[in-house]
């Protein structure tokens, strides 16, 4: 799991709003960063890390929630929620696979069918979820949503 990057510039002696600007700004930054190769399913590390930023992201729009607008920060919450349950759907199946995967080496070869039928299915699911995933990361939404939070962000600083 890619570990979370320091938010550097944060002082005791600054205004909390200060200190939720700057959180965000790099909480969102490492989302944008992870968003690259995010569909590829032979690569499902990057699905983790992604979610697990936007896990991040969202931990900082609700502790900061009282030094935004109501407004802005409600939309911009959403837009992550929406982010980390379409990246959930598609780990819930990459998790699922690979631990199938897994236990099959462990079973009768007359169990390995079934598991294989399963593991099939389930890759089907994850071409799904990442069809929906693929929509929820088309660089014009990841733009807007970055638009959305750097403005989020300048509103804190106000």
């Amino acid at each position: 799991m890619a570990r979370a990057r320091e938010v550097s510039g944060l002082d005791c002696e600054q205004p909390f709003a200060k200190a939720a600007a700057r959180t965000v700004e790099v909480r969102s930054a490492e989302v944008f960063e992870r968003s690259k190769g995010v569909l590829d399913l032979d690569k499902p590390k990057r699905v983790h890390d992604m979610r697990v930023a936007t896990r991040r992201l969202r931990a900082a729009l609700e502790i900061f929630a009282p030094c935004f607008p109501p407004k802005r920060h409600g939309k911009a919450l959403k837009e992550v929620k929406r982010l980390a349950d379409a990246l959930g759907e598609r780990r819930d199946r990459d998790v699922a696979i690979a631990s199938l995967e897994e236990m099959k080496g462990g079973v009768s070869a007359g169990d390995r069918e079934a598991f294989d039928d399963l593991i099939g299915r389930l890759q089907g699911e994850r071409r799904q979820a990442n069809d929906a995933l693929a929509g929820a990361v088309k660089p014009k939404r990841l733009r807007r949503l970055r638009r959305r939070l750097e403005r989020l962000a300048e509103a804190a600083e106000r």
